[in-house]
């Protein structure tokens, strides 16, 4: 059964619309789908980090991990235009919403992108994510040991995690495999952690 917006193919049927990204800097109309991971409303969460993140990097690779039809990505390619913005899901619906609303939004400086693709630089200078939590506690640690394993040196990650859905044991794992953990802000149940290199 391919039911969930972690499929890599999808089989909901479309039901196409549009969600508004309203922040005090940028404003963007992305189109969404069924299919696709909170496709009728900015997910609180997302929100939640897109408020409370100090401003990415100007220049260098940026990761949106789990990038769903893009809201975070497109919002740090408008923030950041001097930097390339690398947008990664397994979700090939949800890659290609997001190719098309950055490409609508004019931010030619978004690639969107599956995992595996050889395109993408061995290093980042940030990563913004609401990591898909849902894939279940092993996936998800593997996942995060992958990509945070390319954070540049002094570069940080900034992930907003829901603390019903395990955010104060995600803190305690990542700090037990030897990064350096912060909680930036909490809001609404959701915690905003920011993760250093300190091995």
């Amino acid at each position: 059964m391919s039911g969930h917006y972690f499929d890599a193919s999808p089989e909901a049927a479309h039901r196409p619309g549009q969600v508004r990204v309203v922040l005090p800097d940028v404003y963007l109309e992305l189109a969404t789908d069924s299919g696709v991971f909170s496709p009728g409303r900015l997910d609180p969460g997302t929100r939640f980090l897109l408020e409370s993140v100090p401003q990415p990097p100007r220049a260098g690779d940026l990761l949106d991990v789990g990038c769903g039809y893009g809201p975070i990505a497109c919002t740090l390619a408008r923030r950041s235009p001097g930097a390339t913005v690398w947008a990664v899901d397994v979700n090939e619906r949800a890659l290609g919403l997001c190719a098309r609303n950055a490409a609508a939004a004019g931010l030619d400086n978004v690639r969107c992108v599956k995992p595996d693709s050889p395109d993408l630089p061995p290093a980042f200078a940030a990563i913004w994510s609401n990591p898909p939590i849902r894939i279940g506690k092993a996936a998800l640690h593997d996942l995060l040991r992958t990509w945070l394993g390319r954070l540049a040196p002094d570069a940080a990650a900034h992930l907003v995690v829901g603390k019903n859905l395990g955010s104060d044991s995600l803190h305690s794992w990542l700090e037990s495999e030897g990064w350096t953990v912060a909680r930036a802000a909490a809001r609404s149940g959701y915690r905003l952690l920011n993760v250093t290199n300190s091995r």
